[in-house]
């Protein structure tokens, strides 16, 4: 999919995952190896071997290949590939907007921002999907019509820690139960996505965007969802958790009138193409 920044110029796209994806997706072997990757016995072995220090030989080739700037992290030397992968960036590197009326991102991604219509349907990596099925909940579907799902791709070169976008009180933790699997827009064509994929949600009754869904979506192979808290009371900007290797996606769903996204976005999306933001900036703002 094509991605933007903010200033509206287009940038790279992450052409050597998307080829990957299409070799194993593409052929009758593939397929069969994707089948094999995404039961749970592999995905703990590739999460051990993630975590031993042997796999730090792939850390820097990886920076290397993606132009990671390591001086925006707290720290450049790890004990594993996966304490790099969950590598904590420097506070000043990501400003958090505090203005009480912005709408901030939650995450650096790749953002897509959808309205939730009257038949709650969207398209999501180009399967179509309902609030119901999403969600499993029919009733969930019917709060949140009117309003806008906003959806941030992750991919493997992003920083996968994320926060809270307001001020409130959280939900506890509801988990959808499924097979990891790759949220890449190329796999659509041989298999259904989000169905087959582990989903972490809760609530945030935020001060100034009524009650968020916050919706965390593992992917192939690892994809593993830490998120640290239960029902609290947290902070604007505060850290949500985080993911551990594979790329993931992050959802978030506010009700109808609770904000504006920013124009940029919305025309982006409208054209199918995803915009480049990052943790902590304005993305729209509350509906006065």
């Amino acid at each position: 999919m094509r991605c933007k920044d903010r200033e509206g110029n287009f940038i790279g796209e992450d052409d050597g995952q998307d080829k990957l994806l299409e070799k194993l997706y593409g052929s009758k072997a593939g397929r069969q190896l994707v089948k094999v990757l995404i039961r749970p016995s592999v995905s703990k072995v590739g999460g051990w071997i993630l975590d031993r220090k042997i796999s730090t030989a792939a850390i820097r080739p990886f920076v290397k290949a993606n132009g990671i700037v390591m001086e925006d992290y707290e720290k450049n030397r790890f004990d594993s590939y996966n304490d790099f992968f969950t590598r904590r960036v420097r506070p000043e590197r990501r400003p958090v907007d505090m203005n009480p009326y912005h709408l901030i991102a939650p995450c650096d991604s790749k953002l897509t921002a959808y309205q939730i219509t009257e038949n709650a349907e969207f398209t999501i990596k180009n399967t179509v999907y309902s609030m119901e099925s999403l969600t499993r909940s029919k009733k969930l579907a019917g709060k949140y019509r009117g309003g806008y799902l906003l959806l941030f791709r992750l991919t493997v070169d992003d920083y996968h820690r994320y926060c809270y976008v307001d001020q409130g009180k959280k939900s506890s933790n509801h988990i959808i139960n499924g097979v990891f699997h790759t949220v890449n827009p190329i796999a659509n064509d041989h298999y259904p996505i989000y169905k087959e994929n582990t989903r972490c949600i809760s609530f945030l009754k935020s001060e100034n965007f009524g009650t968020l869904m916050m919706i965390e979506v593992g992917a192939l192979m690892v994809g593993k969802i830490v998120n640290y808290h239960e029902e609290k009371m947290v902070e604007r900007g505060e850290e949500k958790g985080r993911f551990e290797f594979g790329g993931s996606t992050i959802i978030l769903c506010l009700k109808k009138d609770r904000a504006e996204i920013d124009t940029d976005i919305l025309e982006n999306s409208r054209q199918g193409i995803e915009t480049k933001v990052r943790y902590g900036e304005k993305i729209g703002r509350k509906t006065e």
